[in-house]
Formats: C-alpha cells, sequence, structure tokens
C-alpha cells in the first residue's frame, strides 16, 4: 500500500478535507497527518513526507524547487483546490513528479456570496447590525435594490457562468467583460472593461489571477465607477491595487467595497481594509461549505485511487513528466 501525507493543519483539515474523506483515503493507503499545528515550508515537509508516495496539500502549503529537490520518494503532489501557482511544476516536472489540482467545486458557494454582499452593500446590513450590537439604534437609510441594477461582472469563468442568471433571474442588467470569451447567453450583454466600470452599480471581480491581471483595480480604474458603485473582490487579492481602493473609498470616489480575499496571508483581506466601515470583509471563506469542501477532498481521493491503479488522474497538469508514476505502473503490471 501507498504512504500518503495530508499537510493540512488541524482547522484546515477540519474544514477543507473532513473526516469522511481522511476515511476514505484510508481504505487506499496509510495516511500520515500534519501534527505540527504549523504550515510546513520545503524542509519540514520533505522531513514529515519522508518515504510517502503520494503528498495531499492544502492550498497553503507550497510546493517549491527546493522541496522536490529533497523529496526522493515522492511519485505525486496532489493540491486540494484550483489554484497551484505555489508549486514550482518545472521543478517537479525536472524530479519526475506528478502534480494535479482539483475541480471547483466552490461556484454555488462564491456565487450565493455574491449575491449576498451585493444585497449587504445595498441595504446597509452589516453596517446596521454592527450598530444594533453596539447598543444603539442606527439611522433607517434608504437602500438600493437588485432588481432594476446594473452588476458588472469582470472575468467570464464557472463562477460568473454560474452566478450572470442568477442575476438576470434577479432583475439585473448584468454586464461581462472577458476579452477571452464570447459571450452569448440571452439577457447578457459583454462590454468593453471600461464600459463596465462607468455603467455599473456593483462591480464583481472574478477575474483569474496572474500577471496579466496584477493591479488591474488600479486608481484609473476605480476612478471610472460611479460614486454611489460598490466593488465588490471574490477572486484574488493580486487584482487590486488596495492602496488605490483605499484612496477611492477615502475620497467617497465609490461607495464602499465587499472583500473576501485581499494581500494578508492565505488570500485574505488586508486588515487595514477589513476594519474600514465602508467595507465588508470575510475570511476568504466565501467557498467554505461542507458542499464545496467535500467535492475537492473527494477530487484527490479519486485522483489517489487512479495513481494507484497505474492510470494518470483528472487534473494532472504535467503527466507527460511524471516519470516516477513508473513505480505504480509496474506494481500493477
Amino acid at each position: 500500500m501507498a504512504t500518503i501525507f495530508l499537510t493540512h493543519i488541524p482547522d484546515m483539515l477540519a474544514n477543507y478535507y473532513g473526516a469522511r474523506a481522511i476515511a476514505a483515503l484510508r481504505q487506499l493507503g496509510e495516511v500520515r497527518l500534519n501534527d505540527t499545528g504549523k504550515v510546513l515550508d520545503a524542509p519540514a515537509l520533505a522531513q514529515m513526507a519522508r518515504g510517502c508516495a503520494i503528498i495531499v496539500s492544502d492550498r497553503q502549503t507550497p510546493g517549491p524547487a527546493e522541496f522536490f529537490a529533497m523529496a526522493p520518494d515522492l511519485v505525486a503532489f496532489l493540491r486540494v483546490a484550483v489554484d497551484i501557482r505555489n508549486i514550482d511544476v518545472a521543478a517537479a516536472s525536472d524530479h519526475g513528479v506528478l502534480v494535479t489540482h482539483a475541480t471547483p467545486g466552490f461556484v454555488a458557494a462564491v456565487a450565493e456570496q455574491a449575491i449576498g454582499f451585493m444585497i449587504d452593500c445595498g441595504r446597509n446590513i452589516s453596517a446596521s447590525a454592527a450598530i444594533y450590537h453596539d447598543g444603539r439604534v442606527p439611522e433607517a437609510r434608504i437602500g438600493r435594490q437588485l432588481k432594476g441594477s446594473t452588476v458588472g461582472i469582470i472575468g467570464y469563468g464557472v463562477i460568473a457562468e454560474y452566478l450572470a442568471p442568477l442575476c438576470v433571474a434577479l432583475g439585473m442588467t448584468v454586464l461581462i467583460s472577458d476579452p477571452f470569451k464570447q459571450v452569448a447567453v440571452a439577457g447578457i450583454q459583454q462590454v468593453e472593461f471600461d464600459e463596465l466600470l462607468a455603467r455599473s452599480d456593483f462591480v464583481i471581480c472574478l477575474a483569474i489571477a496572474n500577471e496579466q491581471t496584477e493591479n488591474l483595480m488600479n486608481s484609473a480604474a476605480f476612478a471610472q465607477m460611479k460614486p454611489t458603485a460598490y466593488f465588490i473582490n471574490l477572486s484574488r487579492g493580486n487584482l487590486v491595487d488596495e492602496t488605490a481602493l483605499a484612496e477611492a473609498l477615502d475620497n467617497k470616489r465609490i461607495a464602499g467595497a465587499a472583500l473576501d480575499v485581499g494581500r494578508a496571508p492565505d488570500q485574505m483581506p488586508s486588515p487595514a481594509l477589513a476594519q474600514r466601515a465602508d467595507v465588508i470583509a470575510t475570511p476568504h471563506s466565501a467557498g467554505l461549505t461542507p458542499d464545496a469542501a467535500e467535492h475537492q477532498a473527494f477530487d484527490t481521493v479519486n485522483q489517489v485511487k487512479e495513481l494507484l491503479a497505474g492510470r494518470i488522474p483528472p487534473g494532472a497538469v504535467n503527466p507527460h513528466a511524471a516519470t516516477r508514476l513508473a513505480k505504480f505502473k509496474n506494481a500493477n503490471a
């Protein structure tokens, strides 16, 4: 039987993997857990995973080049997330190690939070609740309903594809900006980025994070938004120039923001922004539901099954370079 190492610290293990997936993994091999309570760096990971053929990794644990040089027993590095930017795939390939990622099981959860953020921003829910919690009575302020409002969604990936029709059903005008997709869906308008910013009452950032989208939302972008509009980020903190966002809020260039991500550790919103009264923030938890977590956890369970059967699993990103897979193929010969 293969030995499998799970990198998750206890709270990540409970929230992002779960007992059912661990039990299923134990049916496939010996499972070792990270009992240090700390996110492992390269030397610590190499030490704890010594003798393990498979690593199942949470999103916080990196896979840098130096780690793969110290892991001669490793056959596959499986990520319980879609994002593998902190795994050096080229280095893994140089050492013949397969890298995989999970499929996005969080689509519905994140889309639902986007709608919740819009309602919260437009109806002052969090602000009113905070005043009541402080023992005071908030002022009754006029709000904005979603029906009749315009939402602009930046990026038309799987979350946007799920979210956009929900917004149409709510009676919203839906704008999409994505230079790499052609959108042909009833009730949805594809527009240029500048037009989306200028027309939207809610701007929702769902673009992928890469070098081209770094600081996509900068001073110039915020300056094009309506002063009554809200900015919502459910993608990655890398897409936002946080100084520019703070200045836009300070100068009332926009009405407010809602953030589930930012440039703090583990992609959480930065405390300096999150503590503002004109910002609603959640700790990178939009996709944290049992259904979403189990979806990705069981992706890796199924990947382990395929590996042990000598097959390339779904989600493999470098199958042609993964020469160490021969260990499993030979075991099934």
